[in-house]
């Protein structure tokens, strides 16, 4: 089983993230179970805006939608600004928007039988918000999201220290992050299993 992890932070390598150390928590999770996982830090890549697969002139892309397209588990890792996702993982979710009319032999969307989760961080309150507009949008290309399967941390309302900087409800977070984990793959193996058809046409 293979899973791909779309980091979708606004710091370039090898700035550190907050949002990668959380994620790492599902990462090595779903590793010890097997999982073979890829992180992509998204904005280190070429991904212009747009709603198709492949943007031309230089656009790595194309590159990322073969991971998608190769992973059973898909993992949406995005810190919160503003009390939304940020800009990079509405990019990544606008490039998806051409997985819709994608169908694999079978005539289903790409995205069907494949699983997906959110990972979220801030310092300001909106986790739920940002978990419930990612997962929305998943849902709509085709992934199938299964309860739970999130996590996130952030310190309240207000500024404050950094996932880094603070020890402050990590142990919930992490424990969430098992979960996360625990939760998408068994909803992978199950639908490998027992796939979902093709819609009626």
């Amino acid at each position: 089983m293979r899973a791909v992890v779309l980091h979708c932070t606004l710091k370039k390598s090898p700035e550190r993230s907050n949002t990668e150390l959380l994620s790492a928590v599902v990462e090595n999770d779903l590793r010890e179970r097997g999982v073979d996982v890829h992180p992509i830090r998204v904005v280190d890549r070429n991904v212009p805006p747009g709603v198709v697969t492949d943007m031309g002139d230089g656009d790595e892309w194309p590159a990322i939608h073969e991971e998608l397209l190769r992973s059973e588990i898909l993992i949406v890792a995005t810190p919160t600004w503003l009390g939304r996702p940020s800009s990079v993982a509405q990019r990544v979710l606008e490039r998806m928007d051409a997985m819709i009319s994608e169908k694999d032999d079978e005539g289903r969307p790409v995205a069907y039988n494949r699983v997906a989760g959110v990972v979220v961080t801030g310092n300001e309150d909106g986790a739920h918000h940002v978990i419930s507009e990612v997962s929305g949008a998943l849902v709509d290309i085709g992934y199938t999201v299964p309860g739970q399967a999130w996590t996130y941390w952030n310190m309240g309302p207000g500024p404050g220290p950094d996932f880094t900087q603070t020890d402050h409800g990590h142990e919930w977070s992490v424990s969430t992050g098992k979960a996360m984990a625990s939760n998408l793959h068994a909803a992978a193996e199950a639908l490998s299993k027992n796939p979902i058809p093709a819609p009626p046409s």
